[in-house]
């Protein structure tokens, strides 16, 4: 799956503001006379779609670890034959609120050290990484406190409490060292504006 154009993700614990700086960067973007397709995960296409209603609805209880890594697999290679891959090969810029690293801390790290599982899966039905990975760091209570005030139904994750927060920060941070050519950490406790302006000239040095 080779490319001409940009693959760039956003990360980050809930409520962390990356849907926001996604959505900004691409109206940037389209701005400056770039072709960009704005997306998301799990979801981005109608298959994966429907496999965010399952995956982000309902009880916290309601699948396995296990389970959650095949279904964000399947919704995530759904998503990439049909959307990722084909914007790319036309040399647009996709812009992905979540990706991989997102199933690999949640999935990987939340219930059980199943990081090995997700990379395995990955590396043998999806085998992309983004170009660039914007990393949005932000306090876990805030966050929370955020995401939680959308009052949407997509909160299975934000019910899992504090203490899973605070992990997914960590292992954000640990994956952002682990994986220093492609991520950028950017400080999210900040106005949006600031935050808005280190995303765009992150993304001004990669599209360079």
């Amino acid at each position: 799956m080779t490319s001409s154009g940009r693959f760039i993700t956003f990360e980050g614990i809930d409520g962390s503001g990356k849907s926001t700086q996604a959505r900004l960067l691409a109206e940037a973007l389209r701005a400056r006379g770039r072709e960009v397709v704005l997306t998301r995960e799990p979801g981005g296409s109608p298959g994966a779609e429907e496999i965010r209603r399952l995956v982000l609805e309902g009880d916290p209880d309601r699948w396995s670890a296990e389970t959650e890594i095949l279904l964000f697999t399947a919704a995530r290679r759904d998503h990439l034959e049909r959307t990722i891959a084909p914007a790319l090969a036309a040399g647009q810029v996709v812009v992905c609120d979540r990706f991989a690293d997102s199933t690999r801390m949640y999935q990987g790290l939340s219930r059980g050290d199943l990081r090995a599982l997700v990379d395995q899966l990955h590396g043998l039905m999806i085998g992309r990484e983004p170009d660039l990975t914007l990393l949005i760091d932000m306090d876990p209570e805030l966050g929370l406190s955020r995401a939680r005030g959308r009052k949407g139904h997509e909160e299975r994750f934000e019910d899992m409490g504090i203490e899973l927060q605070r992990r997914m920060r960590a292992g954000f941070l640990a994956l952002a060292g682990e994986f220093p050519a492609r991520f950028r950490v950017i400080d999210g406790g900040r106005p949006m504006e600031a935050v808005t302006a280190d995303v765009l000239a992150a993304v001004e040095r990669e599209l360079a």
